[in-house]
């Protein structure tokens, strides 16, 4: 559950192919290009430079692209199903479909829940400022965890990193409000002045809730002396790249004696999986650092800096649902990490919370009149096609060995493809929809819901066909521990993905996703596990170093990237998406070149068919972001910000420079660094 997939990056997910484009038509947008800009010196500008001087950021955005625009018309479309749900809930005999409309319908109350405020969690308030005894804090903790809220640590289950087919419990660092560790303890400006901006909003919240101006201020400032306490012996994203580093597993009995400030047996009871109460039972407690930490914490720090602190991540979750005055507090925070000058309409927010919570119920009805089964047998061709070529290169490796070739291979060939939507719909008979309770009540059995279905996997052989994104996502992933591609129908609709588009586009399009999503189980995290999911060393020692030198030199090509301001692209932090936006694209292109047959690409709208794949891919990473968004992806999102995502792999292939006629010299003309 908390081993993280490897995403395509929603924030930077654009293509700008016209819709209903025909065959005869080259796909790109011409009046987007700057072609007074050379292609050899920047080709982000030059496919996209015109459309970058002339957009403008809608104000409740953190930026705008064509996966934004995408994502728009995917919510026009679930707005529309959720309306026609809503209207007809009180009479509709389809349980699921009732309670779409009945969710969403108490969701859009705004008159409700200005009149009710902090009262829908009033009860869950009372019950944490009673808290006298660690017997009474431990018992709040199994609450939040039966929750699914992530504080003062997440639970939840996992497939085991070593026996990839039986699902385990995992325990992993959390409890952060900031959005990674670093937060708590970068010396700039803007950090501190972020922090005090945290304290601010965490006392007027408090405010809203019925605390004095002065307890309010105590609680915030006691909150984020906890919050840097458990934030230094978190990992940093950085060092959660190793797998290894994440996993340890222990028995119940070795999880107390390495924190025994709680009761874990009966943490695990009040939690809800009592398989795990047994002091033999075994889980992985991914960040032992991390527990030993929280334990010192709940030894020395004062109970009412616990009740508050847990006051406010409750208070936190629920806030935008409480009102618009909680709300208004909530986005006045959130701006200022994201740059958005206005909030998002209601409708929109109201949709995306029910996509959370019922993705897949929702999702169904969305396939049925935006996704065709021509779109899901075209993509199925382009994936074979993409492991073809990825097939080949593999054995033409010249730095490794026939070792591990054949175990490569054997790896991508075991690769499970899901296009679309799930084979079987997922259940939603046991979860209660109260038409006549608030929105938070209703999330609260929403997120009850989900997480008795996740924490019943524990002890259990792990589901393979379970998809972890809704249909109507605009994403893609790999997941290594299932060794699967993902690509729900929301990201395989024009513009990202055609059937009566020029192929050159498709494939530097959808096909750079599908091989990025391959390269991703070869990348430094990815190559790290079996055919099977497991977390096993298949590789030769020599060719393993031979592997990280060939990393070491991506990681110091995307250091030397200016992303805003001063702040420079992490190299280490975003090496595998570095890595397999590289050898996606790679991939994508050969497979195309073979998609031809040995046939020439026709040349349309001026352009030859090697031109249009490299500008189907730069137009497909068209993107304009705020400068606060762009350091916040840069210091915490391993994806480079877009024009790196072009411009880096473009520089390394000689086929770009052929296609453009690139000098040594040219900025886009780089030494070629031939990992995949």
């Amino acid at each position: 559950m908390l081993r993280t997939f490897r995403l395509l990056g929603l924030l930077v997910l654009t293509l700008s192919l016209p819709i209903g484009a025909a065959a005869k038509t080259s796909g790109i947008n011409l009046a987007y290009m700057d072609t007074t800009c050379s292609p050899c010196r920047d080709f982000y500008r030059h496919a996209n430079g015109r459309w970058l001087d002339t957009i403008e950021i809608p104000a409740s955005y953190t930026g705008i692209g064509s996966g934004r625009e995408m994502f728009d018309r995917n919510q026009e479309t679930l707005y529309r199903v959720l309306e026609r749900a809503a209207q007809k809930a009180p009479t509709e005999k389809d349980a699921t479909l009732r309670k779409l409309g009945s969710l969403y319908a108490v969701l859009m109350d705004s008159v409700r829940a200005d009149r009710e405020g902090v009262a829908p969690i009033a009860a869950d308030l009372e019950r944490i400022r009673a808290i006298q005894t660690k017997t009474d804090l431990r018992r709040e903790f199994a609450r939040f965890a039966a929750l699914g809220l992530p504080a003062p640590f997440t639970f939840g289950p996992e497939a085991d990193p070593k026996q990839s087919m039986q699902t385990i419990g995992q325990i992993f660092q959390g409890g952060l409000a900031l959005p990674e560790r670093d937060f708590y303890f970068r010396t700039d400006g803007k950090s501190d002045t972020l922090r005090r901006d945290y304290v601010t909003f965490m006392e007027r919240t408090f405010q809203l809730a019925g605390a004095k101006p002065e307890q309010a201020k105590g609680n915030a400032e006691r909150i984020l002396r906890l919050e840097t306490a458990l934030a230094e012996s978190s990992l940093t994203r950085v060092q959660m790249r190793d797998p290894h580093a994440l996993y340890h597993k222990m028995s119940v009995k070795e999880l107390g004696a390495l924190a025994p400030a709680i009761d874990w047996s009966a943490f695990f009871s009040e939690a809800g999986v009592p398989s795990l109460a047994k002091p033999e039972a075994q889980l992985d407690v991914s960040v032992p650092a991390f527990m030993r930490q929280l334990n010192a914490q709940i030894e020395t720090v004062p109970l009412e800096t616990w009740r508050a602190y847990l006051e406010w991540n409750l208070l936190r979750a629920a806030a935008p649902w409480l009102g618009q005055k909680f709300f208004d507090e909530t986005f006045a925070f959130q701006s200022k990490l994201v740059g958005t000058k206005a909030p998002q309409p209601r409708w929109k927010r109201s949709a995306n919370l029910v996509d959370a919570s019922m993705g897949e119920a929702l999702g169904k009805a969305y396939v049925e009149t935006e996704f065709p089964a021509d779109s899901k047998k075209r993509m199925l061709e382009m994936v074979d096609n993409l492991q073809a070529a990825f097939r080949e290169r593999i054995a033409n490796r010249p730095w490794m060995s026939e070792t591990t070739k054949k175990q490569a291979t054997r790896k991508l060939d075991a690769v499970m493809k899901k296009i679309g939507y799930p084979d079987t719909w997922r259940d939603y008979s046991a979860l209660q929809v109260d038409a006549k309770a608030s929105a938070v009540q209703n999330l609260r059995q929403a997120q009850e819901f989900e997480q008795r279905r996740q924490l019943a996997k524990i002890g259990k052989p792990v589901d393979r066909t379970e998809w972890g994104m809704s249909p109507p996502t605009v994403n893609a992933y790999y997941n290594p521990t299932f060794n699967e591609i993902v690509f729900p129908a929301g990201i395989l609709q024009p513009p990202r993905f055609d059937p009566r588009a020029d192929d050159a586009v498709n494939y530097g399009a959808i096909g750079m996703v599908i091989g990025h999503e391959l390269t991703h189980g070869f990348d430094d995290e990815g190559r790290q596990y079996d055919a099977e999911g497991n977390l096993k060393d298949w590789w030769t020692e020599d060719d393993a170093k031979k592997f990280d030198a060939l990393a070491k030199q991506v990681v110091e090509q995307y250091d030397a990237y200016l992303a805003v301001d001063t702040l420079r692209v992490n190299g280490k932090l975003t090496l595998g998406e570095n890595i397999a936006d590289l050898g996606g694209l790679t991939i994508a292109y050969e497979a195309w070149r073979r998609s031809l047959g040995g046939k020439p690409a026709p040349k349309i709208d001026g352009l030859t068919g090697e031109q249009r794949f490299f500008l189907g891919h730069a137009q497909g990473w068209r993107n304009k972001w705020r400068p606060e968004i762009t350091r916040l992806v840069v210091l915490s999102d391993p994806h480079s910000p877009p024009v790196w995502r072009v411009n880096g792999p473009l520089a390394k292939m000689v086929e770009f420079r052929q296609a453009f006629g690139c000098k040594a010299g040219d900025a886009m003309v780089q030494e070629p660094i031939l990992i995949w």
